[in-house]
């Protein structure tokens, strides 16, 4: 059996060159009967069976040396990254706190903000109406100061 290097460094068996030949559709009959001393060209189908295993156990635990490597990987960066700014975890979970409160409190602000802009439209369009009124109870104003004026008047005759 050929032996192929795997990811992590360690050798381990893989698969068969004659089974890959097989696969692949490269081989002949005298390769397939070479391999398993069966005559009729064809592999038996178990050893067929146990070689594909194999190979999928060898690239199972590839796969997972390769995932712990990336584990490790990522676990490295953040120590590193948390080094580098000379923060903690627990400095970052507090900043985090202290921006989300500060959301919440300017979200707040902002809403109080929208309804006090909300309350001066409405008062300015109240306001509009009001010229229209000051400007007859001026009108009434001086027909009262002429009552009064003419009340006076026929009050102070001797």
């Amino acid at each position: 059996m050929e032996k192929e290097e795997t990811i992590n460094g360690s050798s381990e068996a893989v698969a068969n060159h004659h089974l890959t030949c097989q696969l692949d559709g490269v081989g002949g009959p005298e390769d397939a009967s070479a391999v398993n001393g069966n005559e009729s060209g064809e592999p038996e189908p178990s050893d067929r069976r146990k070689e594909i295993l194999k190979a999928l156990e060898a690239v199972e635990r590839d796969s997972a040396a390769i995932a712990e490597s990336f584990s490790s990987l990522f676990a490295s960066l953040r120590f590193t990254l948390s080094q580098a700014t000379s923060s903690t975890v627990d400095h970052m979970n507090c900043f985090s706190d202290a921006a989300g409160h500060l959301q919440e409190c300017v979200l707040d602000a902002s809403t109080k903000g929208n309804r006090y802009i909300n309350s001066c439209l409405r008062l300015n369009e109240e306001m509009k109406g009001m010229d229209a009124l000051a400007t007859q109870l001026k009108i009434l104003r001086r027909h009262v100061d002429a009552l009064d004026s003419v009340v006076n008047r026929l009050v102070r005759l001797p």
